[in-house]
């Protein structure tokens, strides 16, 4: 039937035609540490306004997306809330050892969502209010890093043994504020970058003494579908415009931006 060539050839160049040309699926993604992620988002907001393409941020515990990465989620960055699953991904073959690079350290805090600021006692000593740390809210420390940093703290000062019954834990950060928002916890360990995301309420800034510092490395993956872009975002990250919007949401910067020891 000769008279149908000519209508499959102009309908195959109206198909083509319909397809923008060098159109990419899928945007830049960040897989991004739930204690970061609403820093995320001011850094995509900045990066995007110097003329980058807006990346997507998908947040979750260091932990669970770094299992999402061994099992091939297609991630371009990690933004961990440590060091030590950069690490491990890097010694599995999965991130590039050269873009490793700490962006920030963590601050951890003691928040409640009203009331007056939580009150602890002194290291190793004993207050008759500390019956108000029952159940502070806590991070699974096997996925969440700032749950690590919480069981020290408490440990270090002297309380864990009597609160440890009454924990609640929680998988991430964003889940944390959650139970104490929603009254299943009257007290959430979270990292202070999260109370500055206009959560109201009132916090105790835990000393750093009480802590192993909870140190955040960036890499770049090794499957990224992006990966020209993903070094330009990582090179961004580690500017001093992003360093200034890091420190002003509750986070300490390294002294010097660059490779990660």
């Amino acid at each position: 039937m000769p008279t149908c060539r000519p209508i499959l050839s102009c309908l195959a160049v109206a198909i083509a035609f319909c397809i923008p040309h060098g159109a990419r699926a899928e945007p830049l993604r960040l897989a991004v540490a739930a204690n970061f992620a609403g820093t995320a988002h001011i850094l995509a907001d900045a990066y995007t306004a110097r003329g980058g393409e807006r990346p997507t941020v998908s947040s979750g515990s260091s932990g669970q997306l770094a299992t999402q990465i061994t099992q091939g989620a297609p991630f371009d960055l990690f933004l961990s809330a440590d060091a030590e699953r950069p690490r491990d991904l890097i010694a599995q073959g999965l991130a590039d050892p050269a873009s490793r690079t700490t962006y920030a350290i963590g601050q951890l805090v003691l928040w409640q969502p009203d009331g007056p600021r939580p009150r602890m006692p002194p290291a190793g000593g004993r207050d008759p209010g500390r019956e108000r740390l029952h159940p502070p809210g806590h991070l699974h420390p096997q996925t969440a890093p700032y749950g690590a940093a919480s069981i020290q703290a408490l440990h270090a000062l002297g309380v864990y043994d009597t609160v440890s019954n009454k924990l609640v834990v929680a998988n991430s950060v964003a889940q944390a504020l959650q139970f104490a928002r929603s009254g299943n916890a009257e007290l959430a360990f979270v990292a202070l970058a999260q109370v500055h995301d206009g959560h109201g309420g009132a916090y105790w800034l835990v000393p750093q003494k009480l802590y192993a510092p909870i140190v955040q490395d960036a890499v770049v993956l090794s499957h990224a579908p992006h990966p020209g872009e993903a070094h330009a975002f990582m090179t961004f990250l580690q500017g001093p415009q992003a360093r200034k919007l890091i420190e002003a949401a509750g986070y300490v910067v390294p002294a010097t931006a660059g490779t990660a020891p």
